[in-house]
């Protein structure tokens, strides 16, 4: 997880940080996009990416590290099923942040967080298509001709210009 930011915390202490950004990724992970504060977005941002990761993992101790977070048995279930299902083929970036404008009360900027739940664009997966069919065919080489053969083993067998010069001195 990041370092905190140095100064003042997102509403008090850094305890108070902590259980907001919790429950800021429950929201997230249960409706799939929250509208907040462009700030608390981007501070919510790298949490909930690290909590996807470990969804990815799907093993018992990243089930149980993530329960420590998220309290809600149900949500974290979701998490672990469906949502590290819909993000298993993409490399990270699992949130996407908007901005809408400014809050009418006190004017603050306001954004929409969202998980990015699309499947990865058609023109990486034909990339990495090309890629697996150029990887099975690579290890698979025609056998060399007899030709070819034959010369390697006479020129193996004929010692080389200098190997006859050094032959003829020793003697």
């Amino acid at each position: 997880m990041p370092t905190p930011a140095k100064g003042p915390r997102l509403g008090g202490g850094a305890a108070h940080e902590r259980l907001m950004l919790a429950n800021l990724s429950a929201a997230l992970f249960e409706h799939k996009r929250i509208t907040t504060t462009l700030t608390k977005a981007k501070r919510l941002s790298p949490y909930a990416e690290r909590l996807v990761t470990f969804a990815k993992r799907g093993d018992l101790s990243s089930r149980r590290r993530v329960l420590g977070l998220i309290s809600d048995k149900g949500i974290v279930h979701e998490l672990f099923t469906d949502i590290a299902k819909a993000v298993e083929n993409r490399d990270g970036g699992y949130t996407r942040i908007t901005k809408i404008g400014n809050r009418k009360g006190d004017n603050a900027p306001m954004a929409v967080i969202e998980l990015v739940l699309e499947p990865v664009s058609a023109k990486q997966a034909v990339v990495k298509e090309a890629t697996a069919a150029a990887a099975k065919a690579a290890p698979v080489e025609e056998a060399p001709s007899e030709e070819v053969v034959e010369t390697e083993v006479v020129a193996a067998e004929a010692p080389a210009e200098g190997e006859e010069a050094a032959a003829e001195e020793t003697k």
